[in-house]
């Protein structure tokens, strides 16, 4: 076993595709620390800047001196407190959904959901830049499950025509690398001519997109009922943690009862749920955050294209710069670090060969001088490398 596992070590270090963790010393904040440095923070995804901010340390204190640190059990023992039961009935209201159910992350509702909703009769089909946790939830489902083409309609269609009992199209709605949007018009299109369900993964969608941030479907003006099975999380743009399924009753109560990452794993605190609470709210109290990282957004890519980086298709807070080999993006990665900029290099095989790139995250909380000193610097160090 060792033997092996340093082969496969060994092997990740000669193709430059080494993880390493970065410890902060600091919030989670536009700017942060680490090992005593200060940066300019353009790698998280708290689009909305809630994460640092005090209403929820404040719910959180709260939460915290009435019911302690932990939540002591799963929620169907005794691990249920009432801020996670106020956080579900939040939820579904703001969705106009009839009921949401909360996970521990956004890895095991998805899990969840395709682990315990369907057998060997059934078919998910998935498009193949979707998040991890939709590839291994389907991967361990006993539906059969196939992939399609990014955001490829007609590779759907062709696998929509196999004839099963229930077929589950399976998509994120902002696709976490690459920051472009599942074409969910056209999706839902095809989920009725071949009557089919419908899942969205909107973790980098809700909260931040639509009129009021209920995510994709929002976006695209299409009600929330229109995904069959809707799933988001709270570590992004509600800068919490933690993740929910909505939909109907009968969906959140057939995870009750079903989903095994959701029976038999401990709750989030509840001053956990508590400060999830303060984000929901905050998101609808205050719609300037999401205009004004649309505004850093549209700031940045007109910046980007006035010096010809080579941005992929984004029109979300997500801004990937596709710079083909590891080695170029690790170098210019930490050619940024050394300036004050932190831009993380995402590598294979997180992304496919070949399309190692920078994953520029932009927040509301981004001021112009931190946008212009970022592309400024990306251009001096492609030129170098």
């Amino acid at each position: 076993m060792w033997s092996k596992l340093e082969t496969r070590l060994n092997q990740r270090r000669a193709q430059d595709m080494m993880r390493h963790r970065l410890t902060l010393e600091s919030g989670q904040d536009t700017e942060i620390s680490i090992a005593g440095e200060h940066f300019i923070n353009f790698s998280s995804n708290d689009y909305l800047g809630l994460a640092s901010h005090p209403k929820l340390s404040e719910a959180t204190q709260k939460a915290v001196q009435r019911y302690g640190s932990g939540s002591g059990a799963s929620h169907l023992v005794v691990g249920h407190s009432e801020e996670h039961h106020r956080l579900e009935e939040e939820l579904a209201e703001f969705l106009g959904v009839e009921q949401a159910l909360l996970f521990s992350s956004g890895f095991m509702a998805n899990y969840g959901v395709l682990t315990s909703l369907f057998d060997r009769k059934d078919l998910l089909v998935q498009d193949k830049l979707n998040h991890a946790s939709l590839i291994d939830g389907g991967r361990s489902s006993e539906a059969k499950m196939l992939r399609y083409a990014h955001n490829d309609m007609n590779a759907l269609e062709r696998q929509l025509k196999h004839q099963v009992d229930t077929k589950l199209i399976v998509t994120d709605g902002v696709f976490s690398m690459d920051g472009d949007l599942a074409p969910l018009p056209d999706m839902l299109e095809l989920s009725e001519q071949y009557k089919a369900k419908v899942m969205v993964d909107d973790a980098h969608g809700f909260g931040v997109l639509g009129a009021s941030g209920k995510g994709t479907l929002e976006h695209f003006e299409l009600e929330q009922s229109r995904a069959d099975i809707y799933m988001a999380t709270f570590g992004k743009a509600l800068g919490g943690y933690g993740a929910f399924v909505a939909g109907k009753s009968l969906l959140i109560e057939s995870l009750v009862q079903f989903a095994r990452s959701y029976i038999y794993t401990t709750a989030i605190p509840p001053a956990v749920a508590a400060a999830n609470r303060a984000g929901l709210a905050l998101i609808q109290s205050e719609p300037e955050r999401r205009q004004q990282l649309q505004h850093n957004i549209d700031y940045f890519k007109q910046l980007a294209a006035e010096k010809n980086l080579p941005l992929m298709p984004s029109d979300t807070a997500i801004q990937p710069i596709l710079l083909g080999s590891n080695e170029r993006a690790v170098a210019i990665s930490q050619g940024l670090r050394n300036k004050g900029l932190l831009v993380v290099a995402i590598r294979p095989p997180t992304v496919p060969e070949n399309s190692a790139r920078l994953r520029v995250t932009l927040t509301a909380n981004h001021q112009r001088q931190h946008i212009e000193q970022l592309i400024e610097t990306i251009a001096e160090l492609q030129v170098e490398h």
